[in-house]
């Protein structure tokens, strides 16, 4: 059996969907940022570091990322992205900030690699606005909650 993005001889394509239905779908990806105590404190103590307000800066990557995720995954499909949402969930005890992205559309590919590109850029773009008071921020935990829509129906990590 080939798998779908290649053909029988092996070559890279881009599958087609224009047969399948048209239906609601939406995925939810996470991942986690851990970093010093002090450097949450000055997230949390008014939201800016010395490049502005790190969570919505981030919440913003995020969105502009699910809407750019074609243009970053080879043979992902350009889709109409109905609806991001960003959130970002601090955690003192483990000093870290929780990312979730939920991603919804209705078409005929699902939004699973939107969402997990969304939570990935939030993160990313988190470190990014922190690296100069603290270079030892980790970004772990990509992954992908859930997912609804389409032939394969719904699906949640915690099924596995």
């Amino acid at each position: 059996m080939t798998p779908a993005h290649f053909d029988e001889t092996g070559r890279a394509r881009m599958v087609d969907v224009g047969g399948k239905e048209e239906t609601e779908r939406s995925a939810v990806a996470a991942c986690s940022v851990a970093m010093r105590p002090e450097t949450l404190r000055i997230i949390l103590e008014g939201g800016t570091a010395k490049k502005g307000n790190v969570l919505e800066t981030a919440r913003l990557a995020g969105i502009m990322a699910a809407k750019k995720t074609p243009d970053l995954i080879p043979l992902c499909h350009p889709i109409q992205i109905n609806s991001v949402e960003i959130e970002i969930e601090p955690d003192e005890r483990s000093s870290s900030l929780h990312i979730r992205s939920k991603v919804g559309t209705k078409g005929r590919t699902g939004v699973e690699m939107e969402a997990l590109t969304s939570a990935a850029v939030a993160a990313l773009t988190v470190y990014d606005m922190v690296k100069s008071i603290d270079r030892g921020v980790t970004i772990s935990g990509l992954m992908l909650l859930e997912k609804s829509g389409g032939k394969s129906g719904t699906w949640r990590a915690e099924d596995i």
